[in-house]
């Protein structure tokens, strides 16, 4: 046959060189930095937020906005990087976000204002979202499902390492005379070795496609769809009411949207997110489950830095070493749990058991106040940890499991795209409704003490040391109360995507990247040349 002739299915789905382990390790090396530093971007600057907030002048809603613009951001374009990675170089991919993210990084690090910051917090999103999602993507080229689970390990330590150093690197420096606008360059240095690393280690074949259509106009709908449900759970209840003709608009738009989206997707030579691929059940079900995980994560674990400082007043670097007894479980079962499916080819049951102890870890954390033992509140934390680890990285092995090499950078970003977007979904609304709850109980208080609100603007987190003890006080046990009632609003979304994950079908991981039905067909081709 004429080389000419072969088909780009053909020749995307060619028969991988396996790698050995030395190879595979050194080839990981430069993307777990990339990973770290993607990681290290959310986390470094958590315990941060409290001091920039007030010195830049914010609310909480602007407290939540840092958090979710990146969120919205990576959400939004996670799937873009996916189906870039079908189509083009990764490596290249790779480094593309790395630099989008510095960018973004020098653009938050001397931020003039809460505006500012979340436009380059956006920029950075950008970046993080390709790291997010390619770094899946590349090891589902270099590894074996049966063997990546071990690997996945890896990665599951590359992200505690972030979450633990992170909070206490950026305590420390917040503390520092650098001040916050360090957070946003520390990871700077990190970002060029990573760069540098990949250049020199990563090598992977470069499927050439004269074929390739990008679905602009699918991804464009994505976005906007999305970011109008998301600005929606964000300002409802405080810019604008639950009820209002704005909130109306802003749901029936983003919902036309995406309506329009999932249309174009449907007919689209090169979608963004292949629809057949909810055809398989796991993908669906581990699809439900990413998006519910996130909602009950994202959502409730990143206000827990605010907790330990405004509810415990503590320093920003005492807030970060409290994060280590749910890093520490999530460290110790991400590992564990991916040599031993490594060795056993059974997954199941671990993301069964974590999601157990995900519901387990929400539940405990809703009873917590501000008179709560710091040592159970460490206790409940590390159980969440531990089931978080479990689960998160075994999700997206299910469905890579299921999935042709061909279709893998869209399907591993799908699953990081739901479980992000619940995550900005649940960010958002939480975020609001704490901000609700502590208003009305501040409001409260401040009254049954005889001080006028009439000047108190509600949502303004406040510097704790300028008020006098009782006010403190009251800010203090208005914020414990309000944690622990977010804990309980994102337990459901854990129990319903436990149920998700019960009805998944436990699939024997295969031992080749490749499928057999994608094998066969490319055999015969390259025996007929």
């Amino acid at each position: 046959m004429n080389r000419a002739s072969v088909p780009s299915a053909a020749t995307a789905s060619a028969q991988p060189t396996q790698m050995t382990h030395r190879a595979i390790l050194e080839a990981m090396s430069g993307l777990l930095l990339a990973m770290f530093v993607a990681m290290l971007s959310s986390t470094v600057v958590t315990n941060a937020l409290p001091r920039i907030v007030t010195d830049l002048h914010g609310s909480q809603t602007g407290y939540t906005w840092v958090v979710v613009a990146t969120l919205l951001a990576m959400t939004a374009t996670t799937p873009i990087w996916g189906k870039l990675a079908d189509l083009f170089s990764k490596k290249i991919l790779v480094q593309t976000a790395l630099v989008i993210f510095s960018i973004g990084s020098l653009i938050a690090g001397f931020a003039p204002s809460m505006e500012v910051l979340i436009g380059a917090r956006v920029v950075q999103g950008l970046g993080v979202g390709g790291l997010t999602a390619l770094g899946q993507v590349v090891i589902a080229s270099m590894v074996t499902p049966r063997e990546r689970g071990r690997y996945s390990g890896y990665i599951g330590a590359t992200f505690a390492l972030a979450t633990v150093s992170g909070p206490l690197i950026g305590g420390l420096i917040v503390d520092s005379p650098l001040g916050w606008r360090g957070c946003f360059f520390v990871g700077l240095p990190v970002a060029v070795l990573a760069f540098g690393v990949l250049q020199k280690t990563l090598h992977l074949p470069v499927v050439r496609r004269t074929d390739v259509r990008i679905d602009y106009l699918g991804a464009s709908l994505i976005v906007g769809g999305v970011s109008l449900l998301l600005v929606w759970v964000s300002l409802a209840g405080n810019q604008f009411a639950w009820g209002s003709i704005t909130s109306g608009l802003l749901v029936l738009g983003g919902i036309v949207i995406l309506a329009v989206a999932v249309y174009v997707e449907s007919v689209a030579p090169e979608p963004i997110i292949p629809l057949r691929l909810f055809k398989d059940r796991t993908t669906a079900l581990a699809t439900t489950a990413s998006i519910l995980i996130g909602v009950a994560m994202f959502g409730s674990t990143v206000y827990l830095s605010q907790y330990f400082q405004l509810a415990r007043g503590m320093s920003p670097t005492h807030a970060g070493l409290m994060s280590i007894s749910m890093v520490g479980g999530l460290l110790v079962s991400s590992i564990v749990t991916g040599r031993i499916i490594s060795d056993t080819g059974l997954w199941k049951r671990w993301l069964v058991g974590g999601m157990a102890l995900v519901i387990v870890g929400l539940g405990l954390l809703g009873q917590i106040d501000a008179d709560t033992n710091l040592a159970v509140v460490g206790l409940f934390m590390a159980i969440l940890g531990v089931g978080l680890g479990a689960t998160m990285q075994n999700l997206v092995l299910a469905v890579q499991n299921n999935t042709a090499q061909s279709d893998m950078g869209a399907a591993s970003s799908v699953v990081a795209f739901f479980r992000s977007m619940g995550g900005s979904i649940g960010v958002s609304a939480l975020g609001a409704l704490l901000a609700n709850q502590v208003a009305d109980k501040v409001s409260t208080g401040l009254a049954a003490m005889g001080i006028s609100t009439s000047g108190h603007a509600s949502h303004t987190i406040p510097d704790l040391g300028s008020l006098p003890a009782p006010v403190r006080a009251l800010y203090e046990q208005s914020f414990g109360e309000g944690i622990g009632e977010i804990f309980l609003v994102a337990l459901p979304f854990a129990i319903l995507a436990f149920v998700c994950v019960l009805f998944i079908r436990e699939v024997p991981l295969r031992t080749t990247i490749l499928r057999e039905d994608e094998v066969a067909p490319v055999d015969a081709e390259l025996g007929s040349r």
